[in-house]
């Protein structure tokens, strides 16, 4: 009993926070072994820290051929600096494709959502889908921001930017971020006609405002602009940090130009190299850092693999849900054994999480492990 005058250092809580906690303790009793915020992963995809995705949260169309995708990110997403691009895995018929898109939108947004622009690819599979089924609310798997076509913290006094096609969504990426902190600014742009400027309306506007000096080139009207062209377009052109994004040949050219004028310091370029996994029925699963090598069979979970061959795996449910057993996969190509979907990774991207527990080799793989 407490003596008359003292105070009480019991701290009160309350019945209904009582009952609270132990109506969660008994939940996760009967779901062991996983807990029930694995389950409110199900109906709460964004909250996952282990697995990073996407919910498109607006579709713009940009041109008859393009569309801008506005992407609320999950946890432990970490924004873009303005150039970067991210990495998007859509699942088509059953079968996770990985691409890059350029974030075109301004970085550090209020609302922490960014935008990338899909262009139309000749035969390209995820470009068709998402400009024929991206819709408010979709998921999409999400890789971090990455890549070096950057503007430097000490802003150029003269900055040129050269895109054609959809190279220009890195660089309005940097417009919108920077436009205010870069006096003198020349783009010149390449697209098929007037129509097919991707934010034509936008660079126009810019142009007027005195922002920058637009160049456009319509190409089936006017051809393709040639380096060679560029000195009589832009006069300083080699007094000018300068940014090129677009066609493979395009690139290829305006690095030997600038190579031959002696100024190759001054151009940065991005490029994009798509590679092409074909799938199997199983493979070798390499554990990089372990330096272990498995034998994984279509049938076996990679997981299982794994451990039948030495390597210390991490694991919990076993079944897809609690993904404690999740690593990267630097390189390779699995297959969900749950309903047969596919996901790759090429040497040219960033490693992807892939669960273990429920993922079988599907061609030769090498993990981060």
């Amino acid at each position: 009993m407490l003596s008359p005058g003292r105070a009480s250092s019991l701290v009160h809580v309350p019945v209904t926070q009582t009952l609270r906690n132990g109506a969660w303790r008994v939940v996760e009793l009967i779901t062991t072994p996983v807990v029930p915020a694995d389950y409110l992963d199900v109906i709460a995809p964004l909250r996952n820290p282990n697995v990073l995705r996407a919910r498109i949260e607006a579709v713009r169309p940009e041109t008859e051929n393009s569309v801008t995708l506005e992407l609320r990110p999950g946890r432990n997403w970490q924004p873009h600096q303005p150039g970067q691009y991210v990495r998007l895995g859509v699942d088509v018929d059953g079968v996770r494709l990985w691409r890059a898109y350029s974030v075109s939108s301004a970085a550090g947004r209020a609302d922490g959502k960014f935008t990338v622009t899909v262009n139309a690819v000749q035969d390209g599979v995820v470009s068709s889908y998402l400009l024929r089924n991206a819709r408010r609310g979709m998921l999409l798997a999400l890789d971090l921001p990455a890549g070096d076509f950057l503007l430097p913290g000490q802003r150029p006094a003269k900055a040129l930017f050269l895109t054609a096609g959809s190279g220009i969504t890195p660089v309005m990426g940097m417009l919108r971020s920077a436009i205010h902190e870069l006096p003198d600014v020349v783009v010149v742009h390449s697209a098929r006609t007037e129509e097919d400027v991707v934010f034509g309306r936008e660079l126009r506007e810019l142009s007027e405002q005195g922002k920058i000096r637009l160049i456009e080139r319509h190409t089936r009207a006017d051809g393709r602009i040639k380096a060679a062209d560029l000195a009589d377009l832009v006069p300083d052109l080699f007094e000018r940090e300068t940014w090129a994004c677009g066609p493979g040949e395009m690139l290829d050219a305006l690095t030997e130009h600038w190579t031959d004028a002696g100024a190759e310091e001054l151009l940065h370029v991005e490029r994009f190299r798509p590679t092409v996994l074909v799938a199997g029925d199983g493979g070798t699963v390499a554990f990089e850092r372990s330096g272990t090598v498995a034998d994984a069979p279509g049938g076996v979970s990679i997981l299982d693999a794994g451990e039948s061959a030495g390597q210390l795996m991490q694991s919990g449910c076993r079944m897809g849900i609690c993904f404690k057993c999740v690593l990267p996969l630097r390189e390779g190509i699995v297959r969900d054994m749950r309903d047969g979907s596919l996901t790759t990774a090429t040497e040219l991207d960033e490693p992807i999480l892939i669960q273990t527990c429920i993922s079988a080799a599907a061609g030769p793989c090498r993990l981060d492990a």
